[in-house]
């Protein structure tokens, strides 16, 4: 454990170091002032920022946890010349990275937001489920480009496999739900929304945010059926755990390749 925080300090500081980190913060932290300099309320601004998060949250994890799992190749090699687990450098890599990057989003969002918005238990909750979901978004898909880093040898394909997922995530596989349910609206469609929704971590975010806001009545049919679930306490159980297993997941799978690699 001792050796797991001593790499995953490493990371904190190699990533505090590295200017691109830094940009990270630094854009959502201007882009959060400027919403609320053009909007002036913080139902509004939680909205715009929903939309930019869902984008932007798993595009950048998803590239910065790549580039940085490849780039800490030698760095790697050279720990585990030592009486190192193999299982401390993956986890500590890790969460080093995972909290850099949640550090940096929580900051750059939230210092803003607390400076701005007038202070009320429902505004508070709004922004604590915006930051709460961003991180798992960050989380999640640093989770999959470690995954995939591990897996592919190759830089190109490592980078070329994971914007790949993060298309598929972000834009193609609304497109196909859409095409399904247009094809099958005759058909009871309940069920089979909520499956397709927690089987993409991004739609999964997307219905969490919405389902605590009045946006959700704008989504017709569909907001009422995900607003009848996700809207009680266990909906709200279910897409807890069905986020945690995205993070689960390819962390387990990603460690046992890791632990069979030829380094």
């Amino acid at each position: 454990m001792r050796l797991s925080l001593h790499i995953g300090w490493y990371a904190i500081r190699d990533v505090a170091r590295n200017r691109w980190g830094l940009l990270y913060t630094a854009f959502f932290l201007v882009v959060t002032v400027g919403l609320f300099q053009l909007q002036a309320q913080s139902a509004k601004v939680a909205v715009s920022l929903m939309s930019i998060c869902l984008f932007l949250i798993p595009l950048v994890s998803s590239l910065f946890g790549t580039i940085y799992f490849y780039n800490s190749r030698e760095f790697v090699e050279l720990v585990l010349t030592q009486p190192v687990n193999r299982r401390t450098v993956y986890f500590g890599m890790f969460c080093g990275l995972g909290a850099s990057l949640v550090a940096g989003f929580i900051l750059g969002v939230g210092l803003p937001y607390l400076f701005f918005m007038t202070i009320s238990q429902e505004q508070l909750l709004s922004l604590l489920l915006l930051l709460a979901v961003g991180s798992f978004l960050t989380v999640i898909f640093l989770a999959i480009s470690f995954l995939l880093a591990t897996i592919l040898d190759d830089r190109g394909k490592g980078l070329a496999a994971i914007l790949g997922v993060w298309l598929f995530t972000a834009l193609v596989y609304d497109g196909l739900v859409m095409l399904a349910t247009m094809a099958f609206s005759d058909y009871p469609l309940e069920t089979p929304l909520l499956i397709a929704v927690v089987t993409n971590p991004i739609d999964l975010a997307r219905v969490t945010l919405l389902v605590q806001t009045d946006w959700a009545a704008l989504m017709g049919y569909t907001g009422a059926v995900f607003n009848r679930f996700f809207g009680t306490s266990l909906g709200v159980s279910i897409a807890v755990v069905a986020l945690c297993l995205w993070i689960v997941t390819p962390v387990l799978i990603g460690l046992r390749q890791f632990r069979h690699k030829d380094l």
